[in-house]
């Protein structure tokens, strides 16, 4: 039998084809011999988002000539990179928010929500960024991950609401001040303890639409996590604040079109003109300004599977909100995301006048039930949502 010789060679073959890899099985551990940093830490009740870092990372780097090199858990250390690192001065990096928890049934076994979602946008901020090494195996990664949970399983608060933050990073480390694609990457993962995000019930927030600023267009990277698409919000986000309201309703397009909220996907409920059934709707990823957060993925999968909500993915026009307000048909709004999970909407400040929601309704209650009975193992879920460790 005639076998065609690969193009470039069998070495040449499996040495491209190592450079997906990120494995597992050669995954090194470093414990901390140091306690000051566990004992130190805040109490559960005293726990704030982002500010208290575990006793672990995982980093591992890529480079032009070996791709992926061998991934390493070590105790929670500063990076030393090069004051020209591209990653510095032209944007290249891009991370993931997600969560591990521990059952509340009983058991107290670790669980990740969805970790291939994250690992499938992560790989896709990178090709954004043109960055090499995007086509990682995601698996692999995810493994090494959950490695890094527990070994810091001690750090996770038990009951509910609270959780490990995981943030996956990705940085190009080539210094280089052109412009161009990097030769050297670093992977790195950091996990924070952090407690509900309501600490006695919803806090519904009020937003102003009434802004010129725009957070992502069509063909731009609204639809990629990256740090370039947040850090130009904080200026109209404290303009917001400073004129009284919590967040900004990003709008786009001469028709006003609604399209996130503050970091957070939107759902609006609004009952339709003519049967009354009520609407779940959300701005479509179709056009690229949307980022595909999982929550939102997950609260549509549900939706789809109640019967008595009709669910669409559109881009709502202000007009449509306004409209619907006045009519009392705008039900209830809310923002999707990691850290919050549903955050309910009770007002948006619109050409100078405030239109009022309804602030925490069914829906908002029914979504938030659901998800976080799967994330904490309470009720089961879809297959592969709740991922035991």
């Amino acid at each position: 039998m005639f076998v065609r010789p690969l193009r470039n060679g069998v070495k040449g073959f499996y040495e491209k084809l190592s450079r997906r890899w990120i494995s597992s099985s050669q995954l090194t551990v470093e414990l901390t011999k140091d306690t000051s940093r566990f004992d130190s830490r805040p109490t559960k009740e005293e726990l704030l988002f982002g500010t208290t870092m575990s006793d672990h990372m995982l980093m591992i780097e890529w480079e032009t000539t070996n791709g992926w090199g061998t991934p390493k858990i070590a105790p929670y250390q500063n990076l030393s990179i090069s004051p020209a690192a591209t990653s510095l001065h032209y944007g290249l990096q891009c991370f993931e928010g997600m969560k591990a928890y521990k059952s509340l049934d009983g058991d107290e076994s670790l669980r990740l929500f969805r970790p291939n979602k994250n690992m499938e946008r992560l790989s896709n901020s990178m090709d954004r960024l043109h960055m090499p090494g995007a086509d990682f195996d995601r698996k692999e990664l995810e493994k090494c991950i959950a490695e890094l949970v527990k070994i810091d399983e001690k750090w996770i608060p038990s009951g509910e609401g609270y959780s490990l933050y995981i943030r996956p990073t990705c940085i190009a480390t080539h210094p280089f001040l052109g412009l161009a694609s990097p030769t050297s990457l670093l992977m790195y993962v950091i996990t924070s303890p952090v407690g509900p995000y309501y600490k006695s019930g919803f806090d519904p927030i009020r937003l102003t639409a009434d802004t010129s600023y725009v957070r992502a267009w069509p063909g731009g990277t609204g639809n990629s996590k990256v740090g370039g698409n947040y850090a130009p919000t904080m200026k109209p986000a404290a303009e917001a604040t400073e004129s009284g309201y919590s967040q900004v309703l990003w709008l786009f397009g001469e028709n006003r079109e609604v399209t996130e909220v503050g970091s957070m996907n939107l759902f609006f409920l609004i009952k339709d003109k003519v049967t009354g059934k009520p609407e779940l709707v959300t701005p479509p990823l179709t056009r690229g300004d949307i980022l595909p957060g999982v929550t939102r993925d997950s609260i549509l999968h549900l939706a789809m599977t109640w019967g008595d909500v009709d669910v669409s993915e559109r881009f709502p026009e202000m007009a449509e909100i306004q409209e619907a307000a006045n009519d009392g048909r705008l039900i209830e709004a809310f923002g999707a995301g990691t850290a919050a999970v549903v955050t309910p909407i009770s007002c948006i400040k619109y050409n100078g006048e405030d239109i009022e929601i309804p602030a925490v309704g069914s829906v908002t209650q029914r979504v938030w039930d659901e998800i976080t009975g799967i994330q904490y193992g309470k009720i089961e879920g879809p297959e592969g949502w709740s991922v035991v460790l």
